[in-house]
């Protein structure tokens, strides 16, 4: 009997990843089953010595430079095959995009029990684990009744832990050649830098407070000097002022940085749906009433315009 990790397929190897991995690597121990990985996707390279230490018995890699982009219709007839291969009881993701729908696809097909975005996994006589549910409201526990099981794990919560000895063995396979009804050609992404919210330690968030798409820049600035993601409310990307995809909360992404800054984010409940498992939450808003205040560890009263240039300064100097 084995345990099956699941290594996103975006090219690299994400934090979200090893997260991931190590969760596998626990659940592994504590059930005594060995723990198998796999990876379908682009050459990672050296990236696989990134794998070491968690207890991985064999890593299955599916290398291809046709396969840059996801597509599921490749991915899930693999992982079928390496469940019987291995006995598979346990499959475990990241509930990132890419992560959710592979564990959803599979779930389906195996008829397997499925939950997403955990916040918990463990073994006690099986399976459990733990999730938020109406809008983070209540933590959920869940037992798992029949096996295989696939659980995805909601990136930056768990720790990385390594506490194991010894590499990995790498077993590269073919792609092996899938009839599929559509091909992905090329992927047009948004200009953007900086780091991924999902994975993102640091979010520096705007609302309807900052007034507009041109005052944008003054919250960049202080995502530039602390390596911070830009992230967003709804009613800013309903306005038009910003991209769906920097968009936090129930309708949006669900993060879980160590630092949350909220600039001119009223705190309505479907935000902070996206945000209440941040380590340290900073409210800066102009009304001493806002909602955000009421779940926030640090509140400033006060206009973001003046703040933010202030913070940015004295981070720069801090950080310089």
């Amino acid at each position: 009997m084995s345990i099956l990790a699941l290594i996103a397929q975006q090219g690299e190897l994400k934090s979200s990843a090893l997260e991931a991995v190590s969760v596998a690597n626990q659940i592994a121990q504590k059930a005594d089953m060995q723990l198998i990985a796999v990876y379908i996707g682009p050459p990672l390279a050296d990236q696989l010595k990134r794998l070491e230490g968690f207890g991985i018995e064999k890593i299955v890699v599916f290398e291809s430079e046709a396969v840059t982009y996801y597509q599921n219709d490749i991915c899930v007839p693999i992982l079928q095959k390496l469940v019987t291969e291995f006995d598979i009881k346990v499959i475990i993701g990241s509930a990132t995009s890419i992560g959710k729908e592979v564990c959803a696809s599979i779930a389906a097909k195996l008829d397997a029990e499925l939950i997403q975005d955990c916040i918990e996994v463990d073994w006690d006589d099986g399976l459990q684990a733990k999730k938020p549910i109406f809008a983070g409201k209540i933590i959920s526990d869940i037992s798992f009744t029949n096996m295989p099981a696939i659980i995805s794990v909601r990136p930056n919560i768990l720790p990385v832990i390594r506490n194991r000895e010894g590499a990995p063995e790498i077993i590269k396979r073919e792609m092996p050649h899938v009839p599929h009804a559509k091909s992905i050609k090329n992927i047009v992404r948004e200009a953007k830098s900086g780091v991924e919210l999902t994975e993102a330690k640091v979010i520096v968030a705007g609302g309807r407070g900052i007034g507009g798409p041109e005052n944008w820049p003054v919250l960049q600035e202080l995502c530039d000097v602390m390596g911070a993601a830009l992230g967003a409310s709804r009613s800013a990307v309903d306005a038009g002022w910003i991209h769906h995809t920097h968009q936090i909360g129930q309708t949006g992404k669900v993060v879980s940085p160590d630092l949350y800054i909220a600039c001119g984010i009223s705190g309505a409940i479907q935000h902070q749906a996206g945000m209440r498992n941040s380590k340290v939450v900073v409210a800066i808003n102009k009304d001493p009433g806002a909602e955000i205040f009421s779940s926030c560890d640090y509140g400033i009263v006060g206009d973001l315009f003046e703040v933010v240039p202030l913070l940015t300064k004295e981070m720069r100097k801090l950080l310089s």
